[in-house]
């Protein structure tokens, strides 16, 4: 019996422990069929997603809204 054999009959048997039968059970759960309980509306849609990029562009707007000042910073006190 050659090496290459013997690793794949290992795996093979290892493979039982974490069958698909427990795979599909872990799957199923997450998953629902049933329409949701409450509508979301396109106002609050709208309403997460502005404030979602509010929170992603805030941070960047702040850097280069100061970037002269970032900049005259560096040059007053240069690094030794």
């Amino acid at each position: 019996m050659t090496m290459v054999s013997r690793i794949l009959k290992r795996m093979g048997n290892t493979s039982r422990l974490t069958g698909p039968k427990e795979v599909l059970k872990e799957t199923k759960r997450t998953i629902y069929s049933k329409p949701p309980r409450n509508r979301i509306g396109a106002a609050q849609s709208f309403f997460v997603m502005s404030v979602f990029a509010v929170a992603m562009l805030a941070p960047a707007a702040w850097i280069l809204h100061h970037l002269p000042e970032y900049r005259q910073r560096a040059q007053q006190s240069p690094r030794t």
